[in-house]
């Protein structure tokens, strides 16, 4: 199954973006510790380059406290040897960690800090990453609305911090296809997608079978599961009678229990787990890749086929 959500307000805010770039020096994308790939917009990498204006880019990586230690260490590594591409891990809940953005920030735009000129940056993400918390905590006070779904931010605002960095805050926004099956996945496990078009069921059962893989201990522990059976679904069913998750007759309610894994998951009760890692991301575009290459091929042979028959 492939999960797609990209309402009309997000595309006029991509619009709107490319507008308003050549007022900045450098883009920030807050992406989320636990899918620093998946929650990777590759529209702002395209717009980073938008008519060669050459944006350098702070990739921050928010939500660290939710992630998993180890993964986002090698994520900040992937990212570094990218052009351009400067990583920095936060946490929103740590006010520290946000103090080395406007350093970093000067040391990408040299000739205005040089000058002791003002920077400005356009701070994006897809939805539900925490940017709107960043912002506020960077800020010192609300000036960005918080709410723990996405599409809350619908307009671009100016941020003028103490320290010399200016801020446009844009609305949060995802890509008209995903091609990549798992990010879709990971991106409505996380709660970047919103949960009404979701189908709870698939996402939990697909968190179940990746924690199985990578997080069998926490998932044991959590659930306090003796053996995990062998059957995703007999693990879904174990974990609903444990919480009481029944219907008449003693049937699991697989609705109820799926959305108390992915509430639990999202709240880090399992505990620190990233969704993915830049080996896993190699492997998948690669099947991402073959699979576009193999739709081209069937569509030129359609329209041959078309050509004939004309």
């Amino acid at each position: 199954m492939t999960i797609q959500w990209y309402p009309g307000h997000m595309h006029k805010a991509q619009k709107e973006i490319k507008q308003a770039l050549h007022k900045v020096d450098l883009i920030i994308e807050v992406v989320d510790a636990r899918i620093p790939f998946s929650s990777s917009n590759p529209v702002i990498a395209q717009l980073s380059d938008f008519k060669g204006l050459n944006r350098p880019v702070i990739k921050l990586i928010n939500k660290t406290d939710l992630a998993d230690p180890n993964v986002t260490e090698l994520w900040c590594d992937y990212f570094e040897q990218q052009q351009g591409v400067k990583a920095l891990p936060v946490s929103a809940l740590q006010p520290a960690d946000l103090k080395k953005l406007s350093s970093l920030a000067r040391k990408l735009v040299p000739g205005k800090a040089a000058r002791e000129e003002a920077i400005s940056a356009m701070i994006m993400g897809i939805p539900n990453v925490g940017k709107s918390t960043i912002i506020n905590v960077l800020s010192g006070r609300k000036i960005a609305k918080v709410g723990n779904e996405p599409a809350v931010t619908q307009r671009q605002q100016r941020i003028d911090l103490l320290d010399g960095l200016v801020l446009f805050d844009t609305p949060g926004i995802l890509w008209p296809k995903i091609e990549n099956r798992n990010s879709s996945y990971r991106l409505a496990i996380s709660g970047a997608i919103k949960d009404t078009v979701l189908d709870y069921d698939d996402i939990a059962f697909y968190l179940i079978d990746f924690l199985v893989a990578h997080y069998s201990q926490l998932l044991n522990s959590q659930y306090q599961l003796e053996q995990l059976p062998e059957e995703t679904i007999e693990i879904v069913e174990a974990i609903g009678k444990k919480r009481g998750c029944l219907k008449a007759g003693g049937r699991v309610d697989l609705d109820k229990v799926s959305k108390i894994i992915i509430n639990e998951y999202r709240a880090a009760t399992l505990g620190r787990v990233s969704l993915e890692t830049p080996t896993m991301l190699e492997t998948e575009s690669a099947e991402v890749e073959a699979r576009v290459q193999t739709k081209l091929v069937e569509k030129r042979a359609r329209k041959q086929k078309f050509k004939k028959k004309r």
